[in-house]
């Protein structure tokens, strides 16, 4: 008996390692594979992506002030970071990847990008 394809069932020609008889079958399967498991990881990715995009949009020439309404206006999430970095002098900084702002005064938040 010949190998099949693991999608449809079709009989597989070609190298002996073939698992997908076309790339639609190899896809499909792998969708149906990760659909459930990583909904949460996709929705968190897609969460930091945009926020990401925001902070790069506002923030082009890396440092930047700018208002809280104004990265709410934009979609920013502030529940979505990576990372939270306190320095020697008790100031908290919160990331996503390598931008990150800073809380200020009166609603305002100073943007950064981290050297590196």
């Amino acid at each position: 008996m010949g190998k099949v394809c693991i999608e449809c069932g079709e009989k597989l020609l070609g190298r002996s390692d073939k698992k997908y008889c076309n790339d639609y079958c190899r896809n499909a399967y792998n969708n149906k594979r990760n659909k459930d498991s990583n909904n949460l990881v996709r929705t968190v990715n897609n969460r930091l992506r945009r926020n990401y995009r925001i902070l790069r949009t506002l923030n082009p020439d890396g440092k930047a002030r700018i208002t809280r309404s104004k990265l709410l206006n934009e979609g920013f999430d502030f529940e979505c970071i990576t990372r939270v970095y306190t320095t020697q002098k008790g100031s908290t900084y919160y990331f996503v990847y390598d931008l990150g702002y800073l809380p200020l005064e009166n609603d305002m938040y100073m943007l950064v990008k981290k050297s590196v």
